[in-house]
């Protein structure tokens, strides 16, 4: 778990004394972002002393630059696609290599990922090399003299998307691919085994099944893009009417694969939460959708208890973060939605954000962080217990776990106690060795002590950014240039483009968005802020319209959304 055995880092995180990475950097699994040692929530991101200072050949080249909008948004194509090109290289290059080695994958499997990948990754390395060749020739490295005709993209991004729709066949298999995988690892313990090694290799920096997602994800990227062009231009400019006819291509692409990309979202994230979760066997099943994880605090005769519960269209789990080597997280009780009834409780039990569930066989008492969180959870509660009364009537016992764990209430607090000693002891054996999923987003959730819905999820997948941006630490006094990829609620952090994999990770659940006051002596453009609690990053970009990009991706990640906004979202 510590920065220092990583070969790939040798050269970051040694500092400029020669001296290995100092203990507060190393990663330590389960202490909160408060305690004393970083937790890998708040990873050290990188050695400070140790990149070059990039601060004045920066300000030169930015001199130079078009300062056109729609160059940059030009250069957000290119960017973006040279981070969606090494997505598909995770599959087409990196999985296909583990899946060969081992023989734990039918051919008909390996047929079905692998020859409907592989010609998208074919397609979108040239079309990466277009785009970078066009911004090359409008930014004058080449050829300045006919440079007038190459400042626009539209005919670029008409010729390729006219040639994607020639490979819409393979897009719709990606749903398909992603249902055989899962169900392949259901049947076989060789191939469970062999995905899950995978995905604790470096070059995996997301769960394995996002990646059969991304070419859905990213249709919806190329016409965000191509809105904003579209917007900026006026009728009369010469690259508009592309651009709005690549528009209604990539539109009509999108709306044909849109039900599937929601319910393929959707499968994809209950079998990421099932690998979070033991005592529950059949979390999948058709017709269940996930609407909100997060942490809350449950009343028992103990006082206030942390706990992560796990909101679906028909019932409402509570669980522990025992400790177990998987580092998952424990079923303690499950509430069916049908029948159900929530209220305020703060005055009854004189605790703030208060709220009582009750259920048609057991209450329960939880506590929010804030306000807001409670809003947020009572809003979805709520909509789920009336979509559980309109849909279907009372739910059969669906969840059987393992081992039998639907307690009657008074049983509860055993368990409870059981699982307090579980919090106690794993803070010991555990912080040397980083357990396996313990970066994932519930994990943060539960750091941060907040909680994401569907929707933020849904959001997020519009909201990917990449690009340069320089770093400063609070107390440090140069900025270091770094490639970051902003995906999953989460920046990760790369010495360039060219790397396979990242060097860190900040995940920005819970994190504020400020920009630095005069006090804190920035004195340069285009920076934001980021803290939470006492750790301070900024950051800098390279113009206004990276900047406020980074501003709007990272805001959508930092501030969870409100049901009014999922309803807009679910009609557009």
């Amino acid at each position: 778990g510590s920065l220092t055995g990583s070969p790939h880092l040798s050269e970051l995180s040694i500092n400029s004394q020669g001296g290995a990475v100092p203990a507060s950097v190393i990663l330590s699994p389960n202490l909160s972002p408060d305690t004393k040692q970083a937790s890998p929530l708040v990873s050290p991101l990188l050695n400070d002393q140790a990149c070059p200072r990039t601060d004045d050949e920066e300000e030169g080249r930015r001199k130079r630059f078009p300062t056109d909008k729609a160059y940059f948004i030009a250069k957000e194509v290119s960017t973006t696609e040279r981070t969606y090109l090494k997505d598909l290289e995770v599959i087409t290059s990196w999985f296909q290599s583990a899946v060969s080695k081992e023989d734990a994958m039918p051919e008909a499997l390996k047929s079905l990922i692998f020859s409907n990948f592989e010609p998208l990754h074919k397609f979108h390395t040239s079309f990466l090399k277009e785009t970078e060749q066009r911004l090359a020739l409008w930014e004058g490295r080449s050829n300045a003299h006919i440079r007038g005709d190459y400042q626009r993209i539209g005919d670029v991004l008409l010729k390729n998307i006219q040639g994607m729709k020639q490979l819409a066949v393979h897009l719709w298999k990606h749903s398909e691919a992603l249902e055989a995988l899962e169900t392949g690892i259901r049947g076989s313990r060789r191939l469970e085994n062999l995905c899950r090694d995978f995905e604790l290799q470096k070059v995996c920096y997301l769960p394995l099944n996002t990646f059969l997602l991304r070419p859905l994800h990213r249709l919806v990227h190329y016409k965000r893009l191509l809105e904003r062009l579209c917007k900026h231009h006026p009728p009369h400019h010469a690259d508009f009417r592309d651009c709005r006819a690549a528009l209604a291509e990539i539109t009509e692409l999108v709306v044909q694969l849109h039900g599937t990309m929601i319910k393929m979202e959707n499968f994809q994230k209950l079998h990421e939460l099932k690998k979070d979760l033991i005592g529950i066997d059949n979390l999948v099943i058709p017709g269940r959708e996930f609407i909100r994880l997060g942490s809350l605090s449950k009343l028992s005769g103990k006082g206030l208890q942390q706990r992560m519960f796990f909101l679906f269209n028909d019932v409402l789990l509570y669980t522990s973060r025992g400790l177990t080597a998987s580092n998952q997280f424990k079923v303690h009780g499950q509430l069916p939605l049908y029948g159900m009834t929530i209220e305020e409780s703060e005055d009854e039990w004189g605790v703030p954000h208060c709220l009582t569930l009750r259920g048609q066989r057991q209450s329960v008492v939880v506590a929010a962080s804030s306000r807001s969180e409670m809003e947020k959870w009572v809003e979805d509660i709520q909509m789920a217990i009336d979509l559980a009364e309109k849909s279907s009537g009372p739910t059969p016992e669906f969840l059987a776990s393992s081992p039998p764990d639907n307690k009657s209430p008074d049983e509860a607090t055993v368990a409870d106690q059981e699982s307090e000693d579980d919090l106690s002891a794993s803070r010991t054996s555990l912080e040397r060795q980083a357990p396996p999923r313990g970066n994932t987003t519930v994990h943060v959730c539960w750091h941060r002590n907040t909680s994401v819905s569907m929707v933020d999820f849904s959001v997020a997948v519009e909201n990917q950014l990449s690009g340069n941006l320089l770093r400063k630490f609070k107390n440090s006094n140069g900025w270091q240039k770094l490639w970051v990829v902003f995906t999953n609620f989460c920046l990760f952090f790369y010495k360039s483009h060219q790397d396979n994999h990242p060097l860190a990770s900040l995940p920005l659940l819970g994190y504020s968005l400020t920009i630095p006051s005069e006090s804190e002596d920035i004195h340069k453009d285009y920076v934001f802020k980021l803290h939470f609690k006492s750790h301070v990053y900024y950051f800098r970009a390279e113009s206004e319209y990276t900047f406020e990009r980074w501003m709007e991706v990272i805001r959508s990640a930092t501030s969870s959304t409100s049901r009014a906004h999922v309803l807009s979202h679910r009609e557009s």
